[in-house]
């Protein structure tokens, strides 16, 4: 996935009309779709959401404190993680940016995300590209250990240094998670001989899609009407026809009040107009669009990274996620207008380590 960076302006030049009209960056689209699970794993660097994460650097994994949720204190799930090399950067040939969750009702309010990122050269993965045959042998069974010895929860698939007293080999990221086993089956199969092979589905994980990422195409001709003047000719159906009936409730109630703020959300619709799958928006460097003209973060809200440099938008997570995601299923579920990620401008290497990032959650506007 290339970065995109804008050129220096040279402020002695004077500018042309051309220069004036340059086109916008491009912005990369992402959208869900079903997969085999052997292209979600690791070793074929994947964009996805949902499932156990695909770990990039198998040393130094974000540990149980950094995933659990600092409200309610109970571990966090993964939500989607997005392959975002940096060309010409040989200490960023794979990048990878991971975003957990809380799930738990009735919190479902932590967000967080961590920036992982190998030379071509590293320990962990051939240095040619993987192929797009699948393996032979192909197997199903969750990873729940890592080539490097590294041990994974049973149930959320992240850092497990914690493991069953009776069998020593179940290991978990909590007690949440091992209590929730051992309900589910464990009690069961604890000295059982298939101990890996019969983990249970406890209802924790999202379901999986890959991420498949397309260029966005903005035809001016194409594009709806959508501005304050031209709602008379604006089919909402069209611009969010792939959201569920309650979520195209939520935006409609919203594009009744004639403002600064429905002039913001009918310029976000306006924008996903052509693509109204779109689960996913990368640009590096450019201006996110937001859905309301509440809770924008400005500079200084965005913290610095830990190196010193400032942050930058890379991408952001749509509505339309949602709908994959059958989270409502927990009663209270996790609800979001859009979540911008923001990434250190520097992209400081920190050898194998995950670093955590900034994410910025702006919901739906109550305007009714």
């Amino acid at each position: 996935m290339a970065s995109v960076e804008t050129p220096a302006l040279d402020s002695t030049l004077a500018q042309t009309p051309a220069q004036a009209l340059a086109p916008a960056p491009a912005v990369e689209l992402g959208f869900a779709v079903e997969a085999p699970g052997w292209r979600l794993r690791s070793e074929q660097f994947p964009s996805k959401v949902g499932g156990r994460p695909a770990w990039l650097s198998e040393c130094d994994l974000p540990g149980p404190a950094e995933l659990a949720c600092p409200l309610c204190h109970r571990p966090l799930a993964f939500l989607l993680q997005l392959y975002a090399p940096l060309p010409g950067r040989d200490d960023a040939f794979h990048r990878d940016l991971f975003v957990f969750c809380c799930r738990e009702p009735p919190c479902c309010a932590a967000l967080r995300v961590f920036r992982n990122q190998l030379p071509r050269k590293n320990d962990h993965y051939s240095y040619e590209p993987p192929s797009d045959e699948p393996p032979d042998e192909i197997n199903d069974s969750p990873s729940v250990q890592l080539q490097s010895g590294v041990h994974l929860c049973r149930v959320c698939g992240c850092l497990g240094p914690k493991v069953c007293s009776k069998c020593h080999k179940a290991h978990y990221c909590s007690k949440d998670h091992q209590t929730l086993d051992w309900k589910l089956g464990h009690k069961q199969s604890c000295t059982s001989d298939n101990l890996w092979s019969e983990i249970p589905d406890h209802k924790f994980l999202f379901p999986e899609y890959e991420i498949v990422i397309e260029t966005e195409e903005m035809e001016p001709d194409n594009i709806p009407d959508c501005t304050p003047e031209g709602l008379g000719k604006c089919d909402n159906s069209e611009l969010i026809g792939s959201m569920d009936e309650a979520l195209e409730a939520e935006l409609d109630s919203m594009a009744k009040h004639e403002s600064k703020e429905d002039e913001i959300f009918q310029k976000f619709k306006t924008q996903i107009a052509l693509e109204p799958e779109q689960i996913l928006r990368y640009g590096r460097g450019i201006d996110p669009i937001w859905i309301s003209g509440e809770n924008i973060p400005q500079e200084q809200d965005i913290p610095n990274c830990p190196c010193g440099a400032r942050r930058i938008f890379e991408f952001q997570v749509m509505p339309q996620l949602l709908n994959y995601l059958k989270a409502d299923r927990l009663g209270r579920s996790i609800d979001w207008g859009t979540l911008a990620v923001f990434t250190c401008v520097e992209s400081c290497s920190l050898g194998s380590k995950y670093t955590e990032e900034f994410i910025w959650k702006q919901d739906f506007t109550d305007t009714t």
